[in-house]
């Protein structure tokens, strides 16, 4: 059996392969596949998208029996994987395929009729269906496998060649696509490999959606280890503890608001997941408060902070969670994102745009760098060049802490102007946690007299006349917010983060239903 395929991100899979031919490579519901079965199906599924000629293969289904060979099959052909998720908006999903160049996709029959939206009377494109049946209605240019012309290996790749075509929200309302490469992924699992102890007795979960960068830690990692990766499905929130340990995972990774969600529907409670090796967490900011609730659930596992934008190839620092030291280590109530990876090297820039020793926003220069966007007018005011060195600006205010290592502070765009004062928006959400709330989102809001901050919490109720009173002895009074509103749970965008744009969208339309300034502090909703 050949398994070269030089540094490209599919000889994670081929290591697995090596290790655990008979392994389990991905766990959907009941249903299984092995790294035998798996490898089989990407190159025949390989061969067939490599007669298409495509350079970009989009990926359409549904965690299941599809999506899975189907992210391999189109490396195996030396295409980029352009992920896309069958929820999305068929507008949506028709910009990012033109954007990518994909001329080929691979679709699960549950997503034929978003894909017949997508590609319209497009005739030139090749489709592959593999569960489709044969009157079932396939747009654009059917192709099938067959098992004569499979691929005899995978394609060899170069480092500069892509590996993935990831979208996210552009700022002009079109998706912006970031072009990360094979060298860049293969540095950033040599890392994860030296960091990490993982085995092919690990069992992954793999709750990220696919089209988020960190979808591709859940299933790489695992397969270079040899191990499983298990698709976590919607209703397993339901009581995540249990499913857990019924899959026997060893590993979780997630983002962070899945532990507040774990404690108000199945609860916390010390020891719950004992079998947790590791358990991971990136994508928003970490409270010490749920590092320490979860830590206590799985007490035999080490929970690790991770941070880091697209455009740094999934993620980019790493800070390894130590209880009440890193509690003291905390910025208001945050966790400490850790150090920058090995072999890069990075800048905290100051408000006049030179380097700064504690403070600043975060620039980041090195292998794990992507090659930039699909549309080069995006770069400007993201990538850089300095020293010689291209870099990223990421867009977050970052704290050098004494030893070096970093904690966020929040975005750039998070520290708002209110009536003069320079507001920190997490300093506001600590204060409220410190008032007796659950938790607390503040957002920015236009108002009558310019911007003012609304103030989202959940748990019990509190009068707002009471929140105001605890406030003032925590925040000056020109920075309090003038609107408070208690929401049974905050919404989760459809990477599993608290959806701060709707939030923020919220109350602009609050604002404006009640006259925009009813609920003014010390008399609006508690």
């Amino acid at each position: 059996m050949d398994t070269s395929a030089g540094h490209g991100l599919h000889s994670r899979f081929l290591r697995g392969l090596s290790t655990s031919p008979d392994g389990v490579a991905v766990r959907i519901g009941a249903e299984t596949l092995t790294y035998r079965q798996l490898h089989r199906l990407a190159l025949e599924w390989g061969g067939a998208l490599a007669r298409t000629g495509a350079r970009a293969v989009g990926v359409l289904a549904g965690k299941g029996a599809t999506v899975y060979p189907g992210i391999l099959a189109a490396l195996y052909a030396g295409a980029a994987v352009v992920p896309l998720r069958p929820d999305f908006p068929a507008a949506r999903t028709r910009q990012i395929v033109e954007a990518s160049g994909a001329t080929a996709v691979i679709a699960d029959r549950a997503s034929l009729p978003v894909l017949t939206e997508v590609l319209g009377d497009r005739a030139d494109f090749g489709v592959l269906v593999p569960d489709a049946l044969d009157d079932d209605a396939v747009p654009g240019r059917r192709v099938a496998p067959e098992a004569g012309h499979a691929l005899d290996a995978p394609a060899e790749v170069k480092p500069g060649d892509t590996a993935y075509l990831l979208f996210t929200s552009g700022s002009t309302g079109l998706p912006k696509g970031v072009i990360l490469t094979h060298g860049g992924a293969d540095h950033y699992f040599q890392l994860i490999d030296e960091r990490y102890d993982f085995g092919p007795a690990d069992v992954f979960s793999q709750a990220f959606d696919l089209n988020f960068d960190c979808g591709a830690f859940d299933i790489f990692a695992a397969w270079g280890a040899g191990a499983t990766s298990v698709a976590v499905p919607a209703h397993a929130y339901r009581d995540l503890p249990a499913f857990i340990t019924e899959q026997g995972l060893t590993v979780w990774f997630s983002t962070p608001s899945v532990i507040d969600l774990v404690r108000r529907t199945a609860g916390l409670d010390t020891g719950r997941m004992p079998g947790l090796r590791w358990s991971l967490f990136a994508g928003e900011a970490l409270k010490t408060r749920d590092a320490a609730d979860w830590q206590a659930s799985a007490p035999g596992s080490t929970l690790e902070n991770l941070y880091g934008p697209t455009e740094l190839t999934i993620t980019i620092t790493a800070y390894r969670w130590a209880g009440e030291r890193s509690v003291r280590a905390s910025v208001n109530g945050l966790v400490p994102i850790g150090a920058v990876h090995a072999g890069h090297e990075h800048l905290l820039l100051g408000e006049d745009g030179e380097p700064t020793d504690v403070e600043g926003e975060l620039c980041v220069s090195g292998p794990q760098l992507a090659a930039g966007y699909v549309d080069p007018g995006n770069e400007p005011g993201h990538f850089f060049e300095r020293a010689g060195r291209r870099w990223y600006r990421t867009g977050d205010r970052i704290r050098r802490l004494d030893g070096g290592e970093l904690i966020y502070l929040g975005r750039r765009d998070s520290q708002v102007q209110v009536q003069g004062w320079r507001v920190e928006l997490a300093e506001v959400e600590h204060a409220l946690r410190d008032c007796g709330v659950h938790d607390a989102v503040a957002v920015a809001a236009d108002g009558d007299t310019g911007t003012e901050l609304v103030a989202f919490y959940t748990g019990e109720r509190v009068a707002t006349v009471e929140l105001v009173r605890r406030l003032r002895r925590l925040l000056p009074a020109a920075v309090l917010p003038r609107h408070f509103h208690r929401l049974a749970e905050f919404p989760l965008n459809s990477n599993r983060k608290v959806d701060r744009l709707g939030l923020t969208g919220r109350a602009n339309e609050l604002l404006a239903a009640a006259g925009r300034g009813s609920n003014a502090a010390g008399g609006g909703r508690g």
